[in-house]
């Protein structure tokens, strides 16, 4: 399968210490506006992450216990071609690529913890 990449929103961590796991290749500072409706955040910092395929599961299990929960609920999520974690608080999909219902779960899940649909939309354009 190989590494996993994805993104990690630094002030979604109620600890930072799992970023120290991680492969860090870019951050990005993000201005947020009221689409993301997060308003008691002037700012994201996003970590494009790579994770290799060995540590997956368990780095996946750290960021679920770690995600800051005193606002709203937050989701981080890595991939390779062939599968796709998607790390809500306290619990973890790990998802096949190709899979539109197990996508379809996550986002049903990420919705019911009050995070936009919009921001939930995981099922790959190849499989809608």
């Amino acid at each position: 399968m190989g590494n996993y990449t994805g993104v990690i929103i630094e002030e979604s961590l109620a600890s930072k210490d799992v970023l120290r796991s991680v492969k860090i290749l870019s951050t990005k500072v993000e201005q947020v506006t009221e689409k993301h409706q997060t308003p008691w955040l002037t700012k994201w910092t996003l970590h494009t992450v790579e994770i290799p395929e060995g540590m997956a599961q368990d780095i996946a299990e750290r960021i679920s216990h770690n995600i800051e929960t005193s606002h709203e609920a937050w989701y981080a999520d890595y991939k390779t071609s062939s599968h796709h974690f998607i790390i809500f608080p306290d619990k973890v999909f790990f998802i096949d690529r190709r899979n539109k219902a197990e996508y379809e779960e996550a986002s049903r899940y990420g919705v019911s913890l009050g995070i936009p649909s919009y921001q939930v939309n995981f099922v790959p354009l190849w499989i809608k």
